[in-house]
């Protein structure tokens, strides 16, 4: 199973990103997919969830209006698109992937990508 993030790297402060994830060893379309974001000194916070269909989406407060979720099941992958980058979205970026199976979860991480907004 792979998660492999990218797309991260300086962005100016107003400007964006848009950060991929590729899935592999796994039935993609079957999970619900997420974006999570750690910032230097601070826990791990979730940015956003798609489910498997793509029909359900939910955003961080902090992100609503400037983030974008999307996924294409057919090429097995996650995208977030970052608009209006503000330097408090400095962090490393996380895919995630979810499925339940009523108690029982599988879940996987991907390595990161790490977002650095700065002028």
């Amino acid at each position: 199973v792979q998660l492999v993030e990218s797309g991260g790297g300086l962005a100016q402060p107003g400007g964006s990103l848009r950060l991929s994830c590729l899935a592999s060893g796994f039935t993609f379309k079957n999970y619900d997919m997420s974006w999570y974001r750690q910032a230097p000194g601070k826990e791990r916070e979730l940015v956003s969830t798609i489910n498997s269909d793509g029909g359900n989406i939910n955003f961080a407060d902090s992100m609503k209006g400037r983030f974008t979720i999307s996924r294409d099941n057919a090429k097995k992958a996650l995208y977030l698109q970052m608009n209006s980058l503000k330097p408090e979205d400095t962090a490393v970026y996380y895919c995630h992937a979810r499925r339940n199976w009523g108690t029982v979860s599988s879940v996987y991480w991907g390595q990161g990508t790490q977002v650095t907004v700065s002028s």
